[in-house]
């Protein structure tokens, strides 16, 4: 009977010790794997990304720091095709996302938002549509913002101007509508970050155009 109570209490605490490990790797290659699933990958870049393996960080073009966690995405000019997903959202340690020079299509997950250690989000040269997701604002560390090249429309969100660490911007060669923000850390770009966007018109004036109300939106 002691026996027995001895192998339950060793039972107990081993469920407990599982319950309390970290699951971040798993998290983390299972969003990896979600990114995989969506694209086609005709170069074959994403051969080594194997779900069965217990985290990501021995997958090629994945980089993870001393705790296993995700801080690199390098995959620009990989000739991957397919959409984004949401799942990337949940790279809480991500610190680059290089997925430029591709033929992505579709829109830019909001969830993208999420990442609040990320330095570079360069997704230049896609064919990316939709909208500037205004969750990106919370991106306080970000510093290279690349969105040019793609086919995003609607208006450059105003809370972008909020990123004062923000050191690049270029959103050029899309579409996008409206007056330019030209408060907080948009004060310091020039309208080389805005070019060739037809229905962009200039850069807002303060008090004498409202936000709102320049562009064809």
């Amino acid at each position: 009977m002691e026996t027995f109570t001895h192998f339950h209490s060793l039972s107990l605490l081993l469920l407990l010790l599982l319950s309390l490990s970290p699951v971040k790797p798993n998290v983390e290659g299972d969003a990896l794997y979600a990114l995989r699933r969506s694209v086609k990958d005709p170069e074959l870049v994403l051969q080594s990304w194997d779900p069965t393996l217990v985290d990501p960080c021995t997958w090629f073009h994945v980089t993870c720091d001393s705790l296993n966690r995700v801080t690199r995405l390098d995959l620009g000019n990989a000739k991957l095709s397919g959409s984004l997903v949401p799942e990337l959202g949940k790279l809480e340690r991500l610190q680059y996302l290089e997925l430029y020079m591709n033929e992505l299509v579709g829109t830019i997950p909001k969830e993208l938002g999420n990442l609040k250690s990320l330095i570079s989000l360069d997704l230049y040269h896609n064919n990316l549509t939709g909208s500037v997701p205004a969750s990106l604002s919370k991106l306080s560390n970000l510093k290279f913002l690349r969105l040019n090249g793609n086919r995003l429309t609607g208006r450059i969100p105003r809370e972008l101007t909020k990123l004062g660490n923000l050191k690049i911007l270029d959103v050029s060669k899309n579409d996008l509508c409206g007056t330019i923000p030209t408060s907080g850390s948009f004060s310091k770009f020039s309208e080389e970050s805005f070019k060739n966007n037809p229905r962009l018109e200039g850069p807002e004036l303060m008090g004498f155009v409202r936000y709102d109300a320049g562009g064809n939106c």
